[in-house]
């Protein structure tokens, strides 16, 4: 049975009261055909992806924006020098983490520079900065520099999906150019897409993934 706006924003909101990361009192929820906005602030960087994370759980959201604001409390307050050095030290020490990397930081904002082979690698690094104290947003612009050709990225990735058994993977297309992976069709969860994109960034070569898959959602 499908949801209405109004029961998909009360099971929003609710999903973010049960979720102990998330501090729902500051968190505004409004749905328009089953896209959900969350607007409002948080007090710290994770706390927003639990938001984030919170909102896919729920059945029936066919898209989501984000609109959440960190404002960082006194006693997690940080200065950049404090923060600079702390993002060097756990971006040394992340064994995932290419030593071309490096961080810089302004008004508590994270910036991720230098080079990566593989994507896992500058995922890695942001997770590694993610949750300093002090963080207020982290903009990765980590580049990858593919160790190999992308020519037969599509067929690789089709295969993937195939040995994952992804329930949707007949209805999820990959179209590939360059090292770019465009992935269009549709999908029935969340974790289908994430999968589908996971299996495209595993591919040799691929230096951009452009996600363009919708969830199957019926509006009621």
């Amino acid at each position: 049975m499908s949801k209405t706006d109004l029961q998909l924003k009360r099971d929003v909101e609710e999903e973010l009261r049960w979720d102990p990361r998330v501090n729902a009192v500051r968190i505004g929820v409004a749905v328009e055909m089953a896209t959900v906005w969350l607007l409002g602030s948080v007090d710290t960087y994770p706390e927003k992806w639990a938001a984030e994370d919170a909102v896919k759980r729920v059945s029936g959201v066919r898209a989501f924006a984000d609109d959440l604001t960190v404002k960082v409390l006194t006693d997690h307050a940080r200065s950049d020098a404090d923060i600079d050095a702390a993002a060097q030290s756990v971006l040394t020490w992340d064994v995932l983490v290419p030593p071309t990397v490096r961080a810089t930081v302004h008004h508590g904002v994270v910036t991720l520079k230098g080079e990566a082979s593989w994507n896992y690698q500058r995922e890695a690094a942001e997770r590694a900065v993610r949750y300093l104290t002090g963080v207020v947003t982290v903009d990765n612009a980590i580049t990858l520099n593919p160790h190999a050709s992308a020519a037969q990225v599509k067929e690789k990735i089709q295969a993937a999906l195939q040995r994952q058994a992804m329930s949707d993977v007949k209805s999820i297309h990959v179209e590939t150019s360059g090292g770019t992976v465009t992935l269009t069709g549709h999908a029935s969860s969340w974790q289908s897409i994430e999968d589908a994109t996971n299996a495209a960034w595993a591919a040799p070569g691929v230096t951009e993934v452009i996600d363009q898959v919708k969830m199957s959602v019926t509006l009621g």
